[in-house]
């Protein structure tokens, strides 16, 4: 199961930089995670300021 960015995610990249498959990138209105390559691992969980990352 992949990990998804909610509404609360104010863009800032932290995320981005800390997944090791780069599954991580710039959507429409803010990063999202493309689930077919997330490994689930939760690096980015982690490294989120605002806490907009959470398991699917």
């Amino acid at each position: 199961m992949a990990h998804v960015i909610s509404d609360e995610c104010v863009s800032c990249g932290a995320c981005e930089s800390e997944c090791p498959v780069g599954a991580i990138s710039m959507g429409a209105d803010h990063m999202q995670i493309d689930a077919s390559a997330c490994v689930d691992c939760g690096a980015c969980e982690s490294a989120c300021p605002t806490g907009a990352i959470s398991a699917e």
